[in-house]
């Protein structure tokens, strides 16, 4: 029993409230869901059934004598291996699931059991001889947890709308706003946009005494120790040691009893993926599920129907248009429950709603790669510095050759760096900086996040960063509500523990080389991917035509609308006008000249639809899509 759904719960009784919180995550669970009550505690649990079918299958699940309760979100892969060792230890098993496996562990080691798993998971442990709640969340926090502390208790949920079934009374938190709007930063704290609803970071877990209701918080996961105890390796024999790694991954997520696909944007990450689901099955049919876009320079459908034919899969391809995004752009919002940077989150939010169109309840994605292994562009900057810091100056101008932005990169971004390390990075440049956000107002005073503090001119700390605050928690947050939306779990072999330590402790010079990315796993994957998708210099994804969407009439007509309303002139975020004025220059409307604002234009826009569907209530909390 493999359990990808919705939790919720909270520290006292109350039986209509948690059906409320379960009814408000149905889409997560749609096969069934379940309570438990008594005098301390409240759980609930929506089931989206992907192994064990049967009624066994159902939470919250409790131990033999009802002493310990569980409700769990998510699957441990190494169960079995963790079984075997538990009933060697006398524990005995009513199930073939890896829930019960969770229980018998805390019985056997505590809160410490979480080191022993492999998996994603959210979960609660309601531990009735102790008094307490036990609360955790996987090492990269593939699976949410929302937590929230009231006058009556905690509250946690998979997902902010099981929370805001209680009154609590609904305000924007001012910090998470602004990071957004002025730097694009979302996730990287465990602050979320709404004011007194937190939580868990990845690799946390929480404590909770139910007798006076003190929390403890603490860190169980630490990469940064597990990355520097690392062995060292050569770089074949990492390019090695990362393949036959990366297909256990890919077996682990194709254990299930309805059938397993993929998403497919014919990059190396998501072609590596596919290519390896068919060496793992050879005789079973898989299903991939791509965005394409005909004649657009992002579209890279070559790419996705050379692995098709390669692998011998069923391709389904889908193209939203600028009108499907207008007609979805409520129920986007609701079901990402916090702003986001940007418009291809839509493309990934149809290629799940094709899915499950097609029948699908598991995908498998590549999210972590580019991350780990360093495949954006922007990762250029770090290593460039980081070569010439070294004086490896053949390895330094061809990297300099990758860069685009050679003003930002080369200059701006070493100025910035030294004075942040030196701690004057609040002096004339940051005023400089501040000056030119003339549309916005009221962040002056906001000690915003700055990254640079914490990675330097390395590259494999900026890999870290990103890791762990910057990049993966928020495209993990993306992943998680677009999918769940549609009842689809997403694996992501990419973010398997066992990888990410591996890859981290590798050499900067082993990612790039040459001026290119992932270079170590673009050696890994020869012979399992064809060379013409592994040399690939661009780099695309899952890439929608933000931009082209951003400019059409019809966009253009709802977004004016906005600016011109009385709500968004008197939002205190940011100044109406000025507002106004950069989107007449992003249309190069009234005689400017064209300049492109889609990226802060968008960022603007989100919020404010954002204010008004949970702020504001519009619409009563409830979805609007089909």
């Amino acid at each position: 029993m493999i359990q990808i759904c919705g939790i919720n719960g909270f520290t006292w009784n109350d039986q209509a409230l948690i059906e409320r919180m379960n009814q408000a995550l149905e889409h997560r669970g749609p096969d069934d869901q379940s309570t438990y009550i008594d005098e301390n505690v409240s759980l609930g649990h929506r089931r989206l059934a992907i192994i064990d079918l049967s009624p066994a299958g159902r939470q919250p699940k409790c131990n033999e004598d009802e002493s310990i309760w569980i409700v769990f979100n998510g699957e441990i892969y190494n169960f079995k291996d963790i079984r075997l060792e538990l009933e060697k230890c006398g524990h005995q098993f009513s199930s073939n699931s890896d829930t019960e496996v969770i229980i018998h562990a805390y019985e056997e080691w505590g809160k410490e059991c979480v080191e022993r798993f492999n998996g994603m998971w959210a979960f609660a442990i309601y531990d009735r001889n102790k008094g307490l709640l036990f609360l955790s969340r996987d090492r990269f926090g593939v699976k949410p947890l929302y937590l929230c502390q009231t006058e009556r208790g905690l509250v946690f949920s998979s997902e902010i709308k099981g929370i805001l079934q209680h009154p609590i009374g609904v305000a924007p938190n001012d910090k998470a706003v602004y990071d957004f709007l002025v730097l694009g930063f979302a996730d990287h704290s465990s602050q979320t946009f709404f004011k007194d609803i937190d939580k868990l970071m990845p690799g946390e877990s929480i404590v909770y005494d139910l007798s006076n209701g003190t929390m403890r918080k603490f860190r169980w996961y630490d990469l940064a120790s597990r990355v520097s105890n690392a062995e060292k390796m050569t770089e074949d024999e990492a390019a090695k040691r990362i393949r036959v790694l990366f297909e256990d991954c890919v077996r682990y997520r194709l254990i299930s009893d309805v059938p397993v696909g993929s998403c497919l944007s014919g990059g190396i990450d998501s072609s590596s993926i596919v290519q390896a689901m068919r060496r793992c099955s050879e005789a079973t049919e898989i299903k991939t599920f791509s965005m394409v876009f005909p004649g657009k320079k992002l579209d890279e459908s070559s790419y996705i129907d050379e692995v098709v034919a390669d692998a011998r899969v069923e391709a389904h391809k889908v193209s939203p248009s600028t009108g499907d995004l207008l007609k979805d752009m409520h129920d986007l919002i609701w079901t990402q429950e916090e702003p986001f940077g940007s418009l291809s989150i839509y493309g990934q939010y149809k290629v799940m709603q094709l899915a499950n169109r097609n029948g699908m309840k598991v995908l498998l994605d590549g999210q972590g790669s580019d991350e780990i292994f360093a495949g954006y562009v922007i990762y250029y900057k770090y290593y460039l510095f980081e070569a010439l810091l070294r004086l490896q100056l053949g390895e330094a101008m061809k990297t300099a050759e990758r860069i685009r932005s050679k003003f930002q990169d080369m200059v701006l971004f070493p100025a910035m760096t030294i004075l942040t390390a030196l701690g004057l990075s609040q002096g004339i440049l940051k005023r400089l900086w501040f000056s030119q956000l003339k549309h916005l107002k009221g962040f002056e005073k906001i000690a915003l996040a700055n990254p640079l503090a914490e990675r330097g001119f390395d590259l494999n700390r900026a890999l870290y960063s990103d890791l762990t605050r910057y990049s993966i928690p928020q495209l993990l947050r993306y992943e998680d509500k677009n999918s769940m939306r549609w009842s689809i779990e997403s694996r992501v072999p990419f973010l398997d523990y066992r990888l990410v330590e591996l890859a981290l402790s590798l050499p900067s010079s082993y990612k790039i080389r040459n001026g290119m990315t992932k270079h170590v796993l673009r050696k890994a994957m020869r012979g399992l991917v064809s060379d013409r998708i592994l040399d690939r210099k661009d780099k695309i994804g899952f890439a929608a035509p933000d931009e082209d969407w951003l400019k059409s009439p019809d966009f253009i007509g709802t977004i004016k609308e906005i600016l011109v309303s009385d709500r968004f002139c008197a939002r205190r975020y940011w100044n109406a006008d000025a507002v106004m004025q950069m989107l007449e220059e992003h249309q190069g409307s009234g005689g400017k000249k064209r300049i492109n604002h889609s990226e802060m234009l968008w960022r603007i826009i989100n919020v404010e639809l954002w204010l008004r569907i949970f702020i504001d209530q519009e619409g009563h909390l409830m979805p609007q899509g089909d």
